[in-house]
């Protein structure tokens, strides 16, 4: 692969696969574009900008783009290749080029995007960890946009059973939110891809999400909204997943809550209205194995006083947990219990917003 002529490609300003569908000798091999006359490349009916840059691209920049490449352990994923998503392509101006850092056999596999709310209610959350994890475990590849929100539980609840996807607003050098950070590495070390179609140095500026939003629907077989207000940037990304052709679902919520009206405008819109994990393996045509994930309780549970289900474990953890941040080193000690055992209790009560996260992956309660 000529990797130069594809970062020059992924640098041109609004160019996508819709400029090339028209021209097969292009679409087959679109590295041709480089180096043409910005005469040539309006008359194919490239954007004037993408154009400027195909004639004269800045070779500092993209010698800088490729050194960048090599030391991130960034793989490029281009139009054509046997690693670009075939579903991907399909859709409305696809990208000519992905950035992906992580296991991209994860873009070859049957996906479920799912998105929500940035402010989501505990129940919200709790109900996108669960479905996330369901579904993973059944062997969708969960993807989401790494938001703040329905998208961290979604990724983490994934993590718990299987693989996810995050696809980013931002060049793959930084992540946005910075919040999320630790939870990308997460999803690096578990087998999951961190995936752009911005090159590196690209800002988190408000007009990249809905282009980003394209992707993470239109890598996915359907869409699944877990919370989200009327006004919600989740909207669009249900929105576009209808346009492309793909499924839509949609959780439905009490009509006391605010973050529950925009599914139901998408199930009055058409959406097939979700209640169990089982809902949404049906309409994909997935046999279904799995108990339902709504409603369920852990083995062994009792009420707490706070009306929170509560086991034993959970007790002894609660019990060893102060409000100082602590490390999970030091609560295997305290407790007994193993840490890959502490990691998912922790987590659950992170969702459940018992305890809270800290610099070093360390942990402390919050009431």
């Amino acid at each position: 692969m000529d990797t130069e002529h594809w970062l020059t490609l992924a640098r041109a300003p609004g160019l996508h696969g819709d400029h090339l569908r028209d021209h097969g000798g292009l679409l087959a091999d679109p590295t041709l574009l480089v180096g043409q006359s910005t005469q040539d490349l309006q008359a194919l009916g490239l954007p004037t900008a993408a154009a400027n840059w195909l004639a004269a691209p800045d070779s500092s920049r993209i010698a800088a783009d490729r050194s960048w490449l090599e030391r991130s352990s960034t793989r490029l994923v281009s139009w054509g290749t046997p690693d670009y998503p075939p579903l991907l392509s399909q859709i409305p101006s696809a990208p000519l080029v992905l950035f992906v850092r992580g296991a991209t056999d994860g873009l070859l596999c049957l996906q479920l995007a799912m998105v929500g709310s940035r402010n989501p209610t505990a129940s919200g959350r709790r109900d996108a960890y669960a479905f996330a994890a369901a579904l993973a475990g059944h062997g969708l590849v969960i993807t989401s946009g790494l938001a703040l929100g329905i998208d961290t539980a979604c990724h983490r609840g994934a993590l718990s059973a299987g693989r996810t996807i995050a696809v980013l607003g931002t060049g793959l050098d930084q992540i946005y939110p910075a919040e999320n950070s630790d939870l990308a590495e997460a999803i690096l070390a578990r087998g999951g891809a961190l995936v752009s179609e911005f090159p590196p140095e690209t800002r988190p500026l408000p007009y990249n999400f809905p282009r980003r939003n394209r992707l993470i629907s239109g890598l996915a077989v359907g869409t699944l909204v877990v919370e989200a207000a009327r006004s919600s940037g989740s909207l669009i990304t249900a929105r576009l997943a209808g346009a492309q052709g793909r499924e839509v679902f949609a959780l439905p919520g009490s009509i006391h809550n605010p973050l529950s009206r925009g599914c139901h405008q998408l199930i009055r819109a058409g959406a097939q209205l979700v209640e169990t994990a089982d809902d949404v393996l049906s309409q994909l045509r997935i046999p279904y194995v799995i108990p339902t994930v709504t409603d369920q309780h852990r083995p062994g549970e009792a009420a707490g006083d706070d009306g929170r289900l509560l086991d034993k474990d959970y007790k002894i953890l609660l019990d060893a947990l102060g409000f100082e941040p602590t490390s999970i080193d030091a609560l295997v000690e305290r407790t007994g219990l193993s840490s890959q055992s502490l990691a998912s209790m922790l987590l659950i009560l992170e969702l459940e917003g018992v305890v809270g996260l800290h610099s070093g992956n360390r942990y402390a309660r919050l009431n």
